[in-house]
């Protein structure tokens, strides 16, 4: 794949308890992991916190503009105001990063599926900030990008030389069937799971049941996971 866009960083975003998907461990446990993961495992992956502590599901499209304010306006305030303290960077103007979604071939694929997605938080996404989509077995991407010809500039596949269809859903099924999801995932983080019990029958809702009280969040936002958009 060749484009015009050169990558300075990503960030992981998992979602918040209120997502309420079945079987996963808490946003607690999932921050924990995936900062051990960019910490151990990358050197140009970071992990934002925003989205996992809401205390309502915040949809993709807002947590898009969040990175976008963040990365742009936040960072560009701060320029400026170093700037100003800084003669010899006074001619330099801030430099405007593009935010985009980055997101496996299966989310792509939901969005091709007629009333899964409101249309305009597929403007919003595809049409503003637009998508790079890794590519996965099992997933008829050229299916999917048939009905999102409308975007089609803006959805960039990644292709995958070597078979993938690696996911979290695998993952947390080899956890729950004791099987090993060694080279998987990063071993601190394999090492994590298993110190914590996570992902083992009812271990992810007993998670949230003992930080409970600390956590601040009711037995209805006790099933979530990180949303396939986000990491």
């Amino acid at each position: 794949m060749h484009t015009n866009y050169e990558v300075v960083g990503g960030y992981l975003s998992p979602v918040s308890d209120a997502y309420e998907k079945p079987d996963l461990a808490s946003a607690r446990d999932r921050l924990q992991m995936c900062d051990i993961a960019v910490r151990t495992a990358s050197d140009w992956l970071t992990l934002d916190s925003w989205e996992a502590k809401q205390k309502e599901y915040s949809r993709t499209a807002v947590v898009l503009d969040h990175f976008d304010y963040e990365v742009n306006k936040a960072f560009n305030d701060n320029h400026e105001n170093d700037k100003n303290n800084n003669l010899a960077d006074q001619q330099e103007g801030p430099r405007r990063v593009h935010v985009a979604l980055l997101a496996g071939a299966d989310l792509i694929g939901t969005m091709s599926t007629p009333g899964v997605w409101s249309e305009s938080d597929l403007e919003h996404i595809l049409g503003r900030y637009g998508a790079f989509i890794v590519e996965r077995e099992g997933t008829d991407i050229d299916k999917a990008l048939s009905h999102l010809q409308r975007w089609k500039d803006n959805i960039h596949v990644i292709n995958q030389p070597i078979r993938n269809d690696v996911s979290s859903t695998k993952i947390r099924q080899n956890l729950k069937k004791d099987m090993s999801v060694e080279y998987l995932i990063p071993g601190e983080v394999i090492t994590y799971i298993r110190q914590h019990g996570l992902y083992r029958g009812d271990s992810a809702i007993s998670s949230i049941h003992r930080r409970g009280n600390r956590l601040g969040i009711s037995h209805s936002e006790a099933t979530s996971d990180s949303e396939g958009s986000h990491g």
